[in-house]
């Protein structure tokens, strides 16, 4: 590698640091351009803000710190609702500009989704988030990262965060997929290969031809679960189908970058796959990595199928599933979850065959809620669709550990929407691949 190439997480920290060149396991000062907590950890880094900077203390910009409450909205639970009233009072007293609160017109849903649909995941830029996920806006070729509450109260005082620059592990699809695989089998492929502890603290970029033809909202299901690999962030180059879907949601003033990696950029692991020989992957219990083939696991029986969250709620999610169930019933209890308000209103407008989704999984059987992160945290006992005791749970959902439904008993396979609603028509896992 010559002095001064660059991977694209490389190129969009050099440009936060005001460096022109930065390179793996350099530890740099890094400007944030987006700060975004929820009502899980926003009282907790606000707390912490408040003890270190001092309680008259203002946030670094007002423009620049997010909250969007997601996680905790449709519960009775007092320790909830005190969440909610904390980061309220907090956007308030700092006369934040983009408080999505909760019980109000301004409320959007699932923090993830609502900061693309927002318009607040800009190219070539830094965000951190108080949740694991944020890397989800890394399908925009920003540099999107979770941090915990103490990092995130020093962004919320200074605007500024201490970072180590990872190195970058780039797997590349060549070829088409198959009609029948989504993102999710593509992310988990990788996970089943690589482990979830096999990209600690490093990139994971994902490229390629068959990479390229994803929508904007499939590129997010790739990059929101990175997290589960151990990665820092998750990343896809910027594009015109990137370009597209910014058009109407980024203010007309806001200037973005499209980096490219340099020919002869260094990388910690270069992965070519197949596209074409991509199969439905299956996450067994207990961990995202325990691969499986929905082809090979059809003796498998579940009790309970869950359609929603970041990672499985969004409107290219909820069509598939619907492509799926269209003039059929489902065999076991099913769960549809849209993940922001956006969403929900593409419900009633989406059509597959002339009908919209929301007429499909009702008249499937289905059974639906207001968007929020609901049964994938587990949260409260009063969560909607939150798991009771010994059922086995299909979910497009990104986590499968004990408890992280809600019942420490619980069995949670993880699948894309194809394959989840396949399986709920039957009560067992099922290859989607003659529904599609």
């Amino acid at each position: 590698m010559q002095f001064g190439s660059m991977t694209i997480t490389e190129k969009i920290l050099a440009k936060a640091s005001g460096q022109s060149f930065v390179q793996a396991g350099q530890n740099i000062w890094v400007d944030a351009n987006i700060l975004m907590t929820h009502d899980v950890c926003g009282p907790g880094t606000i707390a912490i803000f408040k003890k270190k900077f001092g309680q008259d203390a203002r946030v670094f910009h007002k423009d620049k710190v997010v909250i969007i409450p997601d996680h905790y909205i449709y519960t009775e639970d007092k320790y909830a609702r005190r969440n909610l009233k904390i980061i309220r009072d907090f956007a308030e007293e700092q006369d934040l500009t983009y408080f999505y609160g909760a019980f109000t017109d301004k409320y959007k849903g699932v923090c993830h989704i609502a900061l693309a649909q927002e318009g607040h995941n800009i190219p070539g830029t830094v965000l951190f988030g108080t949740d694991s996920h944020t890397c989800t806006s890394g399908a925009f070729g920003m540099f999107a990262t979770g941090i915990g509450n103490t990092d995130a109260a020093f962004v919320m005082g200074t605007g500024k965060l201490w970072v180590k620059v990872p190195e970058t592990m780039k797997f590349i699809f060549n070829g088409t997929f198959p009609k029948h695989i989504m993102a999710k089998d593509i992310i988990l492929e990788i996970i089943g290969d690589y482990t979830v502890a096999g990209a600690t603290y490093r990139t994971m970029e994902f490229a390629g031809q068959a990479i390229k033809e994803l929508s904007m909202e499939e590129r997010m299901t790739v990059c929101n679960m990175a997290i589960e690999g151990g990665a820092k962030n998750g990343l896809i180059e910027a594009d015109e189908v990137t370009e597209s879907y910014l058009k109407d949601r980024v203010k007309k003033d806001v200037n973005y970058d499209f980096f490219r990696a340099d020919d002869d950029a260094n990388y910690h692991t270069l992965r070519e796959y197949d596209a074409s020989s991509m199969r439905s992957v299956v996450a067994k219990p207990h961990s995202p990595d325990n691969k499986g083939y929905a082809d090979e696991m059809q003796d498998v029986e579940v009790d309970r199928a869950y359609i929603g969250s970041c990672t499985g709620g969004k409107i290219t999610d909820l069509k598939a599933a619907a492509v799926i169930l269209e003039d059929k019933k489902v065999a076991i209890d099913t769960f549809v979850v849209p993940a922001t308000r956006e969403v929900e209103s593409d419900m009633d407008k989406v059509k597959v065959n002339g009908k919209t989704l929301r007429e499909i999984f009702i008249k499937a059987g289905c059974a639906m809620t207001d968007p929020s992160c609901a049964a994938c945290l587990g949260g409260p006992k009063d969560t909607f669709a939150r798991t009771q005791g010994l059922e086995r749970v299909i979910s497009t959902t990104n986590r499968n550990f004990p408890g992280r439904m809600g019942s420490k008993k619980a069995s949670i396979y993880l699948a894309s929407p194809y394959t989840v609603a396949a399986s709920a028509l039957v009560g067992r896992v099922t290859d989607p691949k003659e529904y599609v």
